[in-house]
């Protein structure tokens, strides 16, 4: 009698390969707004900065486009994705002097798992993100 009352459990989305999930992705109509966090695959591995950094050549799902652009992890990260990973990409800030494809400045926040869970997003598999970065508070 009272099941009425229970919340029903989200409808879980798996994807076979990490290329299905990031094109399940760019449906969704993803926004660039400041501390969002935009689904991307991982096309090529770049070098290692001067601080440490490494970056990445991804594609955003945001546009969906076959656009790329060189994102980095952070200084301290404890870890990078590989080549054909699902990452989140954690925008910082709008640069709306410099050209489209170079206006979203961010880092690679997280590697995602190719699971979507409806209502709620998709399945954070390991942080990128170092210990000492805290999260932002919004009331």
């Amino acid at each position: 009698m009272f099941n009425w009352f229970r919340k029903k459990p989200a409808e879980r989305l798996t994807f076979p390969d990490n290329e299905t999930a990031f094109a399940h992705a760019c449906t969704l109509g993803y926004r660039p707004l400041l501390d969002a966090l935009i689904p991307a695959l991982v096309i090529e591995e770049g070098g290692l900065g001067r601080d440490r950094e490494r970056t990445f050549l991804i594609r955003l799902a945001w546009k969906c486009s076959d656009e790329a652009f060189w994102s980095p992890t952070l200084k301290e990260s404890q870890g990078y994705p590989a080549v054909g990973d699902l990452v989140g990409f954690r925008i910082v800030t709008i640069a709306s002097d410099l050209p489209e494809c170079a206006s979203l400045i961010g880092y690679l926040a997280c590697r995602l798992e190719p699971v979507f869970v409806v209502g709620r997003g998709w399945s954070v598999a390991q942080s990128y993100v170092p210990d000492n970065i805290k999260k932002a508070i919004r009331m």
